[in-house]
């Protein structure tokens, strides 16, 4: 039987696939269509991914201690954003949450 040749998308090398890929999210963003995950939106496909690699035994299975060390991780990496002023998609959101300190009475 005959071999399949890669056509098209298939064909290309990895990296091309990934500029290809980059300038369609780019252009879907800048034209206003591009979907943006909201934090529970994100929260419950990371869980489906999750569960799924479970079922199909793909998943990793973390030790108690690597847990704890990607944990610790990712507390420092957001507290070094933080420090260094870099503002989180969320942050705006917060910010109107918050209410404008009263001024004392003379």
């Amino acid at each position: 039987m005959a071999e399949k040749t890669k056509r098209g998308f298939a064909s290309m090398s990895a990296e091309k696939q990934r500029q290809i890929a980059s300038l369609g999210g780019k252009a879907a963003h800048a034209k206003g269509t591009a979907h943006e995950f909201t934090p529970d939106e994100a929260r419950v496909a990371g869980r489906k991914g999750g569960q799924a690699g479970h079922e199909k035994g793909t998943a990793h299975e973390f030790t108690s201690e690597t847990a704890r060390e990607a944990g610790r991780k990712g507390g420092r990496a957001a507290h070094q954003k933080k420090a260094a002023g870099v503002v989180s998609p969320e942050a705006p959101q917060e910010a109107e949450h918050q209410t404008a300190p009263q001024a004392e009475a003379s």
